[in-house]
């Protein structure tokens, strides 16, 4: 059994990983219904909590149906960092997770993020400031390191259990890549076999097949995975990892019944949470990735992002079931919304 704390995960628990503008509490709620064991909020600015921005505050929003769900928060300053986690575990989450990661220009380049990672002392100092002032676990997501001459995560991730982090995620990539290239996941095999280390270690980075998180799984012995852009359009893809662990065996792709089941729940969640007016408009990046693959799609694409009234939208939805009810669409595990991660990298 997995631990965080006290918070049991199962043997092998899959993990979906915060996506700034797609980890909303919608998105969060169909793939907890897919088989998510556990969900962090999108990552929140420090500064935006200490100022009671909205941005950031809407984002602190947790819902009992998603449990367990973390809180992520980022931000290079000591105190402000310290002062937002506190604000975080008022939100009632499961956990505060801090973000070591983000390798994006508007954050790595302003001393938050993946930038961190070229300053072990003070991520060290941040990190032991949070374990002290929340009674919640705290945990870190990270990366191997800013590039590949600073591959120093395995000094990070015992450094960080030494002052209390209770559990550490690993996205095999350096700042550098951002999500270019392919995921190494050596380093976090060897972290994870370190006999030192002992709070559970999850891999991230280019697990997009049940076949895949299998191989991790087996090779490197991590104690889960955490799933990210594979998620995107496609939540399927945790039962599907959890049913092949199982049996062998892949489930049946997801049908077109299933796929349009998933973009009604999505889109009532998102009315409920935003409203009307901004539920239609948050919405409308996701159908694309819903529906990737389907044939000659273009004029149902261009109403569901163009409406604005959402019974119309649902009877768009009825449309596309009863037009490609009998038709077969290919599975492509990973979509386009990479193109929302995509950002420049220098500083």
């Amino acid at each position: 059994m997995v631990k965080i704390g006290k918070i049991e995960l199962g043997e092998f628990p899959l993990l979906l990983a915060p996506m700034e503008d797609v980890s909303d509490p919608p998105f969060r709620a169909v793939c907890k219904d897919n088989g998510a064991d556990m969900m962090y909020t999108e990552f929140i600015s420090s500064e935006g909590l200490i100022r009671d921005a909205y941005k950031s505050t809407h984002k602190l929003d947790v819902f009992e149906y998603e449990r367990p769900v973390g809180i992520q928060i980022f931000g290079g300053d000591i105190e402000v960092m310290r002062e937002a986690a506190i604000i975080a575990e008022g939100a009632s989450p499961d956990l505060i997770d801090i973000n070591y990661g983000c390798p994006v220009k508007a954050v790595a380049c302003k001393g938050a993020g993946a930038s961190l990672l070229r300053d072990i002392p003070k991520m060290v100092r941040i990190t032991e400031e949070i374990v002290k002032a929340v009674k919640l676990p705290v945990t870190v997501k990270t990366r191997l390191g800013w590039d590949e001459s600073t591959l120093n995560v395995p000094e990070v991730a015992e450094r960080l259990q030494d002052i209390g982090i209770q559990a550490l995620s690993i996205h095999g990539r350096t700042r550098v890549q951002m999500y270019k290239g392919s995921a190494d996941w050596s380093l976090i095999g060897e972290i994870k076999n370190n006999p030192r280390i002992k709070i559970p270690i999850f891999g991230n980075g280019d697990v997009t097949t049940p076949q895949r998180a299998m191989e991790v799984r087996e090779r490197y012995g991590v104690d889960g995975i955490m799933i990210g852009r594979a998620s995107i359009g496609y939540p399927w893809i945790f039962n599907e990892i959890k049913h092949y662990m199982k049996t062998g065996e892949m489930l049946a792709p997801p049908s077109v019944q299933d796929r349009v089941n998933v973009a009604r729940k999505h889109l009532k969640h998102s009315l409920e949470w935003k409203g009307e007016k901004h539920g239609v408009l948050e919405m409308r990046r996701h159908y694309s990735n819903y529906f990737k693959a389907f044939p000659n799609f273009k004029e149902y694409r261009m109403k569901l992002v163009t409406l604005d009234n959402y019974d119309e939208i649902f009877t768009i939805l009825d449309q596309v079931l009863e037009e490609y009810s009998n038709i077969e669409i290919p599975v492509i595990r990973v979509p386009e919304a990479e193109k929302l991660l995509l950002y420049q990298s220098s500083c």
